[in-house]
């Protein structure tokens, strides 16, 4: 199991490095590059026409102002392309959202919040599990954890504002 990780500038690594901890976790194998979509066409479109190939089997593409690298990733390939919208300067990330998730009819682009890196490894854990079920109940053990978590946080903030009924 082997997910594919590209993005657009070594600027987005502090977003990217939130989904390859999750993948790791996982144990997921990732192969980690910086293409552009506009500056290195040539060598992002050999990327992911070869990804199949390396046994990448879903793909999360980082992009941020005008994102094109998600799209042209899942152009140039049948593995899944989750794109991870990145915040510049510009529109907050606003214009690399709608960059990637307005994508044109028959080639969709998986697309997760701006930012959102720990989401985008998620959702690709949770893709590679339909074909490897031990992922699916190491997902399950981490919603479980997250939910004693919150239960945790719940009881301590039940104990703290008990002066307040």
């Amino acid at each position: 199991m082997k997910v594919g990780v590209v993005m657009g500038s070594d600027s987005d690594f502090p977003v990217v490095v939130k989904a390859l901890d999750i993948l790791k976790a996982f144990g997921v194998k990732v192969t980690v590059r910086v293409l552009s979509a506009h500056r290195t066409p040539k060598e992002a479109l050999a990327f992911a026409m070869g990804a199949s190939q390396e046994g990448i089997e879903v793909m999360i593409a980082a992009a941020g102002k005008s994102a094109h690298l998600p799209g042209v990733m899942a152009a140039m390939t049948t593995v899944p392309v989750i794109g991870l919208p990145i915040m510049s300067s510009t529109l907050d990330g606003l214009d690399s959202l709608l960059s990637i998730v307005q994508m044109p009819k028959g080639i969709p682009v998986a697309t997760v919040a701006i930012n959102g890196g720990e989401n985008a490894g998620i959702l690709a854990v949770q893709i590679l599990s339909v074909k490897y079920p031990e992922l699916g109940e190491a997902m399950k053990q981490y919603r479980d954890q997250m939910q004693l978590e919150v239960l945790e946080k719940d009881e301590s903030m039940v104990q703290k504002t008990r002066d307040y009924r």
